[in-house]
């Protein structure tokens, strides 16, 4: 049967053949005296023709064929005004977070935000439609309108494994693009999608054989069974079929990736972005280096560099790795594992990368977290028994597991979802079973951990460990020393030591409001979320102040917020709980610790009486005295 491909898309649409498009085409014929048909697949096919002749006609015609652009741009890239505002939220926590200081989202924020956005999908968009538009792409245009008409409908590429039969099956997709959508369009990679078109066009045309024995298409597939590859072939979704060769890319494969052997390549502060963008495309990254507007800004901050790990062919091609750097510090170390994580197999080469940076030695707990978190994983998966070393880590008892993306490192949690609490609890926290209170009525003379909802006077007892919830719910505690240095000395250390202090809290380290202590004390501190203290829909300053103190807290000396940070080396955020100084502008702050890039920061933050702050905000509070 003729028009094999156009009956396709008939089955896939049945309106297609009256859509206006193509009855247009039908009248224009009429017109002209050219013979019509009322068959959909030969109108389709008709259709298809002028899709043709005026997409790969014009291509050379720049004027032309940009107008063409600008027609799909109109049609499938989001609207300013449709840009949600979880959006510019996920860029304020993510600036918090990286230790920036709470990012006032103005209009001149937004207004950059939209157009990094919108410049980013158009230009994913062109990508596709100059590939398509190319001599490269020898498809027939049926095949190329399935593709494209497809495509605009996927949104954020999300690559994951799933448990199948007892072991772990590489998977991924593309979620369904709204209106709303602000992610790029997908990565075009020219093999997978060959392979997508081709294994359709086999099995049209194996429909088409009519032989009385079942045909089926060869399995082209390097990781599904032939019964999942027929199974996934007979759903006709290019999303479906595109992702999965996608992740079968051998770069990629659990396989692939055991090949480590590759080269450095430095992108200087201030250069052309272009070669660094080029270098990423057709890999499933969730960089957002790979957009060139973004990979401009980044490299206006500073050098980039990319570890290229060799394909098969021998050539160091493969982005594994990306460190970038902003005014000579690191501000981020990148891998193509979840969330941006660095894959196991590449940790090493990272971490002799490092040893070249002054602010590397950050890196080296991160890369033997990820080494234990990746042994723990196999002994897991393999049925193994593991030691109290092990779950002591995995719980993050005595210290946070550190990775390089964004958000913890998924396995944490899948490893802890797979064991049962309250047998590992006495193990890591080195007491019995009965030693543990589940409830405040439980608490004895013998308890020596408490694990539930916080009350009255819980800190002042004498628990090892306190969890509101196991282990996720960790009381995290301080035990630092303050006093016997001037405020000069302080800041001086502060200095010596590479301690970024923002303005603001300049302005509280020079207040006549700040002193130190003459005597040195030992304080014990405890760090809540506004949650812990019982408000899961936020609360005022003074209400946390508070509540804290009916728990058995109290209020910080001032002189915390800088000892704690020089005392403290991790990079997650908190701010002291702590009699509020004025700025520079009479408005009231407290410290606040984070990160600033690789350096360790100290910031300050407005604290009114009055202001109101999150669930999920952390306060340092000193441990009352009994």
């Amino acid at each position: 049967m003729e028009n094999i491909g156009e009956q396709f898309l008939h089955q896939k649409d049945s309106k297609l053949h009256t859509s206006e498009s193509v009855e247009h085409e039908q009248d224009r014929k009429k017109l002209k005296g050219e013979g019509t048909s009322q068959k959909p697949r030969e109108k389709i096919s008709s259709w298809m023709s002028v899709l043709e002749r005026t997409h790969l006609g014009h291509r050379e015609d720049s004027a032309v064929w940009q107008r063409i652009k600008n027609y799909y741009h109109d049609e499938h890239v989001v609207k300013p005004e449709d840009i949600q505002e979880s959006v510019f939220l996920l860029e304020q926590r993510i600036a918090r977070e990286m230790g920036h200081g709470d990012v006032e989202i103005t209009e001149e924020f937004r207004e950059r935000k939209i157009e990094q956005i919108v410049s980013d999908q158009k230009e994913s968009l062109n990508r596709w439609l100059d590939y398509l538009a190319s001599g490269d792409a020898v498809y027939p245009m049926w095949a190329k309108y399935w593709a494209f008409t497809s495509l605009v409908q996927m949104g954020k590429f999300e690559k994951v494994e799933e448990e199948k039969g007892g072991h772990k099956v590489e998977s991924g997709r593309f979620a369904k693009r709204t209106k709303n959508t602000a992610s790029p369009f997908p990565t075009l990679n020219p093999r997978a999608l060959a392979m997508t078109i081709g294994v359709m066009q086999s099995k049209l045309d194996e429909a088409q054989k009519q032989k009385e024995e079942r045909n089926v298409v060869e399995n082209k597939s390097t990781k599904l069974g032939d019964s999942d590859f027929e199974k996934l072939l007979s759903t006709e979704n290019f999303s479906k079929i595109y992702t999965q060769f996608l992740i079968e890319m051998p770069e990629y494969s659990a396989e692939g990736l055991q090949e480590t052997r590759g080269k450095w390549v430095k992108y200087p502060k201030n250069s052309d972005a272009k070669p660094l963008v080029d270098s990423l495309q057709g890999y499933p990254l969730e960089w957002c280096t790979a957009n060139l507007d973004t990979a401009k800004t980044q490299l206006q901050g500073g050098d980039f560099y990319v570890y290229y790990s060799f394909n098969t062919d021998g050539e160091a091609t493969i982005p594994r790795l990306a460190i970038r750097m902003q005014e000579g510090s690191i501000a981020e170390v990148r891998g193509i594992a979840p969330n941006q994580n660095v894959d196991p197999y590449i940790s090493d080469v990272a971490k002799a990368k490092m040893k070249e940076f002054p602010d590397g030695l950050q890196y080296e707990k991160k890369s033997e977290d990820m080494k234990q978190l990746t042994e723990i994983e196999k002994k897991q998966n393999n049925g193994k028994e593991l030691t109290k070393e092990d779950l002591v880590f995995l719980y993050e008892i005595e210290d946070q597991i550190e990775g390089f993306g964004y958000e913890k490192d998924p396995r944490v949690s899948e490893i802890v979802s797979q064991r049962d609490k309250q047998e590992d609890a006495p193990i890591v926290l080195g007491c019995l079973p009965e030693e543990i209170a589940w409830s405040e009525k439980d608490i004895d003379e013998n308890t020596k951990s408490y694990i539930g909802p916080l009350f009255s006077g819980v800190f002042t007892k004498d628990f090892d460990y306190v969890f509101t919830s196991f282990p996720e719910g960790k009381i995290q505690k301080y035990n630092i020393n303050i006093g016997g240095k001037t405020k000069t000395e302080l800041r001086s250390e502060l200095e010596e030591k590479k301690v970024y202090v923002s303005p603001y809290a300049k302005d509280l380290l020079n207040s006549k409001d700040f002193d130190t202590s003459n005597n040195i004390e030992n304080l014990e501190l405890v760090r809540l979320t506004v949650d812990d203290l019982g408000f899961q829909n936020g609360a005022t300053t003074d209400e946390i102040y508070k509540r804290a103190e009916d728990f058995g807290l109290e209020l910080c000396p001032a002189e915390v917020g800088p000892q704690l940070r020089l005392a403290y080396s991790g990079g997650d955020w908190m701010y002291i709980a702590m009699k509020q100084i004025a700025d520079r502008y009479d408005y009231p702050n407290v410290f606040y610790l984070s990160r600033d890039g690789a350096r360790q920061g100290l910031f300050a933050s407005g604290a009114r009486p009055t202001s109101r702050w999150g669930a999920d905000s952390r306060f340092v509070f000193r441990i009352r005295k009994s």
